[in-house]
């Protein structure tokens, strides 16, 4: 670490070569305790005065602290006789910039990974990492060679103590996650394991443990990551099905952060056009013609947007999850359906009408794509008042929801005409929910002969039997391929579709500023091109805060805090 400029600015930034400047001068104030004569030199004004807070992070206040644990040092010598008189102060979380958190999920596994970020992290692993020398039954220390695993034992930073035998990889800032010094620690996953290591990192009085999403923020203030990375990041984690993890790596490898810096960066190239304009002026120093085409290409832009936002937040439905609601009368085999989905007793399913009063929701993975179906109360007339609450919650989540599937009586709703064909009428209840995308079932098809089936409409209706079974698995794939048209990242042709730049809806608003910002500029006369500028510029900056290229602390907590401790 590079010496600070003053001694004062030595003392404060707690480095090695602080704590070695210092050394005369400590041993000096020891003595003037010893020696009350000596009370007017400097040398004691130094050590006694001055505000408490100027040897917090000090050399000397380490010294203090990890002679008090018994780890050796170079000073702890006569760090002693003073430490007798003068209690360990105790930094404040600004100053302690080393933080640790266990970085796996807590309880018996093979494995846990605890790791340490910050520019003590060397520190740390001198004082708990003991590798094993080659050819030798006995460990020793050693200076790590980065990105490396090192066979080692992990021991107690004041007593020796062996707490486990395990991995740990020293990786050197800023070719590490954070950008800083990070130390990982890979030992048995067990409580008492982990409660033991994460106790002896604690001892290290430049260490506290970590905020949640602290480790991915560092990240993020050293460039590593913008913030559409670090939301990829964090949906990867959350990922639980295919088109989840697809889309989430996607973001997390930075192709939201490319696509939306070339809007950025368009945007900037016509504000430059129009500044130019102001700066200069048309004539012998600027071609005719510069706003027109600073126009041109801010239509152009602004069409890009518009394409973006009109998405049908299909994006943001992958993320998060198709909404399915499950409608249609009493007995038709709503919550039958829902059991079905399921694969077990999800909900009760009795002979009387009315058994399901109000919404029971589950998260189910339909052909790699996140579906949370709602059962939902049977739609009909009551005087019931509990059941007519329920009846208008469905209706409500009906209208809600992304995706709607009726659930009918086959028996009920198909009704022979005087040609011979067969008509599907809907219940006056359910008529006015039922919509051009609806998807209709017809469930209890084993009461109805097969020529009634024969003109049923396909790809939004299906006929099935759940008691028996008959059509659910051609109901199951034909449902599966319809929800993958409306919102997969794969075509019909199994190539890559359009992939939804949008995926939170912090990124649509936005974009929908900027959006707002581009019209503004298009309507501003040529002769306000100062205005016109302004416009731009603020539909930059709109861009730019979805990547967080611009200082948006405010955005930055709501991102980070969603994350586990050890991320």
């Amino acid at each position: 670490m590079a010496a600070c400029g003053s001694l004062s600015s030595r003392i404060v930034c707690g480095s090695r070569t602080a704590c070695s400047t210092l050394t005369p001068f400590i041993r000096s104030a020891a003595a003037s305790h010893r020696n009350p004569d000596t009370k007017n030199s400097s040398t004691h004004r130094l050590a006694n005065a001055g505000p408490r807070r100027d040897l917090r992070g000090s050399g000397l206040h380490r010294l203090y602290r990890t002679s008090s644990l018994g780890i050796s040092g170079p000073s702890s010598d006569f760090a002693s006789g003073v430490e007798e008189k003068t209690p360990a102060l105790v930094l404040s979380d600004a100053q302690r910039r080393t933080i640790y958190a266990l970085s796996t999920p807590p309880g018996k596994a093979g494995v846990a990974v605890i790791r340490v970020s910050g520019p003590d992290a060397l520190e740390v692993w001198r004082g708990l990492v003991k590798t094993r020398g080659e050819g030798k039954g006995k460990a020793k220390a050693c200076e790590p060679e980065p990105w490396k695993m090192h066979r080692c034992e992990i021991v107690h930073p004041g007593s020796g103590d062996v707490l486990d035998d395990g991995l740990a990889v020293f990786f050197k800032g800023p070719r590490s996650f954070t950008t800083e010094d990070v130390l990982e620690l890979h030992v048995h996953s067990g409580r008492a394991i982990i409660s033991s290591v994460l106790n002896a990192i604690s001892l290290f009085p430049f260490c506290r443990p970590a905020e949640r999403g602290e480790f991915t923020r560092r990240a993020f203030e050293g460039g590593r990551l913008d913030l559409t990375q670090v939301e990829g990041l964090r949906d990867l984690i959350d990922a639980e099905t295919e088109t989840q993890r697809k889309l989430a790596l996607r973001t997390a490898g930075g192709s939201t952060r490319a696509r939306l810096e070339e809007l950025r960066n368009e945007t900037i190239q016509c504000l430059a056009l129009v500044e130019a304009l102001i700066d200069f002026g048309e004539g012998e120093e600027i071609e005719e013609g510069v706003f027109e085409q600073a126009r041109a290409r801010v239509l152009k832009l602004h069409d890009t947007i518009r394409h973006h936002l009109s998405d049908n937040r299909r994006g943001e439905i992958m993320r998060s999850g198709v909404r399915l609601a499950i409608f249609g009368p009493p007995n038709a085999g709503k919550s039958s359906l829902l059991n079905f989905l399921a694969q077990r007793e999800a909900a009760i399913v009795t002979p009387v009408p009315g058994t399901t009063r109000d919404i029971l929701e589950l998260s189910l993975d339909i052909g790699g794509l996140p579906v949370i179906v709602a059962d939902t109360a049977g739609l009909r007339k009551t005087d019931d008042i509990v059941e007519s609450i329920g009846v208008d919650r469905a209706k409500q989540l009906v209208e809600s929801s992304d995706v709607s599937l009726c659930v009918l009586s086959a028996s009920d709703v198909l009704v022979r005409s005087q040609g011979g064909d067969w008509d599907l009428r809907l219940p006056s209840t359910v008529a006015p929910l039922v919509k051009d995308d609806t998807f209709i079932l017809l469930n209890k098809t084993d009461l109805l002969p097969p020529s009634a089936l024969a003109q049923l409409p396909s790809g939004t209706t299906w006929a099935v039997s759940l008691s028996t079974g008959h059509g659910t698995q051609a109901f199951m794939d034909s449902f599966a391929r319809a929800l993958h048209n409306r919102y997969s990242l794969l075509a019909e042709n199994g190539l890559e579709a359009d992939e939804p730049l949008i995926t939170h809806a912090r990124h649509r608003a936005h974009l929908e500023n900027a959006l707002e910002f581009l019209e503004a500029f298009l309507e501003t006369p040529p002769e306000d091109v100062v205005f016109a500028a302004e416009e731009l510029r603020y539909a930059a900056q709109a861009i730019g805060k979805i990547s967080g290229v611009i200082d948006v602390e405010d955005v930055l907590d709501a991102v980070f805090r969603d994350f586990c401790i050890g991320k």
